[in-house]
């Protein structure tokens, strides 16, 4: 594609800025996740969305070994992470400028990459929450974003990804924080048409009372009250009674909507639901914020 084509614009009418950085393990070989994501989604990046590429070094240096877009004119190199690579994304995360700030983050985590676990990749996910933004982990998710974001400015489906929204196949979770379940409720409700065509629902604890009340309301007592299949709390062992079913393949997609400001005695439990999914990356997703999980759920809806 000729650099001096006009680029499609995003929903909000500025073009598209995504920040991209994977771990050595989804990048050092021909199937590793870098190369599937990039190779798949070819079409798409170069036709259709037209990002700017924000690339942290070392995934760039894959990108050039692997042929991953070598015609696509718009990819800036960054340093690369132990040079300030993943702090300056999340500069760009938390830029108020538009024209600067960067629409989502690709960050391809492999679950046993120590530096998955540094301060600056742990600030990229929480800024993302904090200001309503896709942060994609796993290539599930990523794959995902690119092919609802490309159909929804053409209207043009994958036709190989078709399996992927089969939703009458597939398991979905809904999981919230104390601050977060009224947002879960009103998206829940609002995109409740959607939900309920997934084979079945997990929710933990009071999410799950709370969404099984809402299914009653709309659906009557005997549709709705055993809509959400209930786990435990999230403190009491919820969280890893659902990443055992990520890890199973039961349930491929995770709405998490976190609250980033307040201290969280079962940190641990999160990590290990979000661990799973990145460990069955080619499976399974996790969404974390209202902002971007209401697009999302939107995007599924038009997709299907």
């Amino acid at each position: 594609m000729q650099s001096n084509q006009m680029s499609i614009k995003s929903s909000g009418g500025q073009k598209y800025k995504i920040g991209l950085v994977a771990n050595r393990a989804h990048q050092d070989s021909p199937d590793a996740a870098l190369i599937q994501l990039l190779n798949g989604s070819k079409s798409s990046i170069e036709q259709v969305l037209q990002p700017h590429f924000s690339v942290v070094g070392r995934t760039m240096d894959a990108m050039k070994i692997y042929d991953l877009l070598t015609e696509y004119p718009d990819i800036e190199r960054l340093p690369y992470g132990h040079d300030g690579g993943l702090m300056r994304l999340v500069s760009r995360i938390v830029d108020p400028d538009p024209n600067k700030s960067l629409n989502a983050i690709i960050y391809l985590m492999d679950p046993v990459d120590a530096s998955s676990a540094f301060p600056e990749a742990i600030a990229l996910k929480r800024q993302c929450v904090i200001h309503g933004k896709p942060f994609l982990s796993t290539l599930a998710g990523a794959r995902e974003w690119i092919e609802l974001e490309s159909m929804n400015l053409t209207g043009a489906k994958t036709k190989t990804l078709d399996p992927c929204f089969a939703y009458e196949t597939q398991g979905i979770a809904l999981i919230a924080h104390d601050a977060m379940k009224p947002e879960m409720l009103r998206l829940s409700e609002k995109h409740f048409d959607l939900l309920d065509r997934f084979k079945v629902r997990y929710a933990t604890g009071t999410t799950g009372r709370l969404l099984n009340e809402l299914a009653t309301k709309i659906k009557g007592a005997k549709e709705g009250e055993h809509w959400v299949v209930p786990c435990l709390s999230g403190p009491m062992g919820g969280d890893a009674q659902i990443a055992e079913l990520v890890l199973d393949h039961k349930c491929g997609r995770i709405l998490f909507l976190e609250d980033p400001h307040v201290a969280r005695q079962h940190e641990a439990d999160i990590q290990l639901l979000e661990r799973a999914a990145r460990i069955v990356g080619e499976f399974a997703s996790c969404n974390s914020d209202y902002k971007s999980a209401d697009r999302w759920l939107g995007l599924l809806a038009k997709r299907a």
